[in-house]
């Protein structure tokens, strides 16, 4: 057998060649992306990345403090803890998921939640927490950090929360803070959703003041939205703390005497201005408002019958009433022509105006009175016979300059104006001419006329201090602007200030019952009619009327103890005479301020 050699063909092999082309192209795909990416886009990429790793967080700052004339506490913050999610993070589950997740957890809708997020949508960055449930409790803070690791894109915001030491007492003065809404957003770039802003008194006026400036931290997240890292930027700055000119334990003093009833007190020192009591009762929880209340309880405040949620010191308007009786005195005095103190009316118990009669308090009469008896008694006759010529436009004018009918300029929130009437107001308001017989109800506080407490006590105070009004002040170490001085000269104001003090002094004034044992004390009491009794109702008891139809009840007084001098404004709405229904009230002040430390502040 023979041995065959197999036949060799030489062919030319390509698939090398093939192999190291494909693998040249690859590369060359590779590095143009890597270029596209690194060089072309690397800037845009690199920021992204960064974005994705980095988060910038604010941090809230603590609301500034505020303290009483004697450094009680009255607000200041404690730790408060809202349910946030950040959308960025939420991804692997989606965005409804977690909604549905929430709204188990807390009962409530995920519509309600959407509505949220949409509010804020583009106030709120996509990796930064927006806050859907605010102010939890323990027990649901609990129930949330249990499941933390399961819900990555939820988030915890610790922050400081307001919190009132006196809550009622002190609620129309110092006001509470709320969840900014979205008129509040718009008007204050600094501000986001989940923030809280004072929404009145005190805490709506100073809020920029109080709410300090917010910092900014910077966190390093993982995939999973993980912080591994954080660092600070820039720190939060405190906002400021406030000392007030007021005396907590007489706010609370002055607030459990009245017990609830509806009414207003002011305590002012007349030489400084300062105000040392601000009370309008009843007063509301703050704490609660803070909190959140649901749209049942919010409208049951609004309607309360006593009206809760209004600062009757300054934004209470009232016919003052016989109280108003003192500054007609310093009309007369001032600007009626050939008028004397010493002059004498005849007071049957009425006055007769054309067909009209213009009964006084006192069916029987005062008999013969002068100026200074007519204050003492209170006399409706004398003012009416006095007043029936007077020009109300000459009287307005008089009145607005003894801070009537203008703002005081108290640092509180919707204060107003009240009213003193003149032609031009009346045939605006009513297109009719002012007629004469209107000069008698604007003689003795009735008519058109409206006042509030607090300019009351600014009048008051200008009588005894020289005759200076000063703004109102609630501040302690707050520099006063120079105070304008009212056009009643010193003989006139110590003729009106003898007739007060012998209001009380006088076995017959109709302010006696304020007479305590060593203590110099005037006043003048008001009985301010809301509307005209039925035949049927005249001559009943306080109780016996209607409450909305009884008489609102003032005392305007001052008293000198321990050599200081005080001003002490009390109205009591709907309640009656105001010897009996302010009366009681005004002198327990007074005992207790001369129980107090002689020659202190406290």
């Amino acid at each position: 057998m023979s041995l065959l050699k197999p036949k060799i063909h030489w062919e030319q092999d390509y698939s090398p060649k093939f192999l190291i082309g494909g693998i040249i192209f690859i590369f060359l795909i590779f590095s143009l992306r890597l270029w596209f990416l690194q060089i072309l886009k690397g800037d845009y990429f690199a920021k992204k990345a960064r974005d994705n790793r980095t988060r910038l967080v604010k941090i809230y700052a603590p609301r500034g403090l505020i303290f009483d004339r004697n450094g009680k506490l009255l607000a200041y913050n404690e730790p408060a803890y809202d349910l946030a999610i950040v959308r960025e993070d939420c991804k692997q589950k989606g965005l409804n998921v977690y909604l549905q997740y929430i709204s188990r957890l807390f009962g409530l809708k995920v519509k309600e939640l959407l509505e949220i997020i949409k509010k804020n949508k583009f106030r709120v960055k996509s990796f930064e927490p927006l806050v859907l449930v605010p102010n939890l409790s323990f027990r649901d803070l609990a129930r949330v950090e249990a499941r933390s690791e399961q819900w990555p894109g939820i988030k915890i915001i610790v922050r400081p929360r307001r919190k009132y030491s006196y809550s009622k007492p002190f609620s129309h003065v110092l006001g509470y803070v709320g969840p900014v809404n979205e008129q509040e957003l718009k008007e204050d770039d600094s501000l986001s959703g989940g923030d809280y802003v004072g929404k009145t008194g005190l805490e709506k006026v100073f809020d920029k003041v109080l709410r300090g400036k917010k910092g900014l931290k910077k966190l390093e997240v993982n995939a999973l939205g993980r912080v591994f890292s954080e660092q600070v930027l820039s720190p939060p700055v405190p906002g400021q703390d406030l000392v007030l000119s007021l005396d907590w334990h007489l706010q609370c003093k002055i607030y459990d005497i009245l017990k609830g009833r509806a009414g207003a007190v002011v305590v002012m020192d007349p030489d400084t201005g300062q105000v040392l009591a601000l009370v309008s009762s009843p007063g509301y929880d703050s704490n609660k408002l803070v909190l959140g209340v649901d749209a049942k309880e919010w409208k049951k405040l609004l309607k309360d019958p006593l009206g809760i949620l209004q600062n009757k010191v300054v934004q209470g308007t009232y016919p003052p009433g016989s109280v108003f009786k003192l500054l007609m005195a310093g009309f007369f005095l001032e600007k009626k022509a050939k008028f004397s103190s010493k002059d004498v009316v005849f007071c049957p118990g009425y006055f007769k105006l054309g067909r009209r009669v213009f009964h006084c308090w006192k069916k029987g009469g005062h008999g013969w009175v002068d100026l200074k008896r007519a204050i003492i008694q209170s006399c409706d006759v004398y003012f009416y016979k006095e007043s029936q010529d007077m020009d109300i436009d000459e009287l307005h004018d008089f009145a607005l300059a003894n801070g009537f009918g203008v703002l005081t300029g108290i640092s509180l929130p919707f204060e107003k104006r009240g009213l003193i009437p003149s032609r031009q107001w009346k045939l605006k308001r009513f297109k009719a001419p002012w007629q004469r017989g209107e000069n008698l109800n604007v003689a003795i506080g009735q008519g058109y006329v409206l006042v509030t407490p607090i300019q009351v006590a600014r009048f008051i105070s200008a009588l005894i201090n020289g005759g200076f009004l000063y703004t109102p002040s609630l501040f302690l170490n707050k520099k006063q602007i120079a105070p304008k001085s009212i056009p009643i000269n010193q003989i006139h104001r110590q003729q009106i200030v003898e007739a007060m003090i012998a209001t009380v002094e006088s076995p017959h004034g109709t302010a006696r019952r304020l007479k305590i044992k060593g203590l110099t004390i005037g006043a003048k009491t008001g009985t301010a009619q809301v509307v005209k009794l039925k035949q049927e109702d005249r001559g009943k008891k306080i109780h016996e009327i209607p409450y909305r139809f009884r008489d609102h009840a003032w005392m305007a007084s001052f008293g000198i103890i321990h050599g200081r001098k005080y001003v002490v404004v009390c109205l009591m709405v709907h309640g009656g005479h105001g010897a009996s229904g302010a009366g009681p009230v005004v002198r327990s002040i007074y005992e207790y301020l001369s129980h107090r430390t002689k020659g202190t502040n406290k």
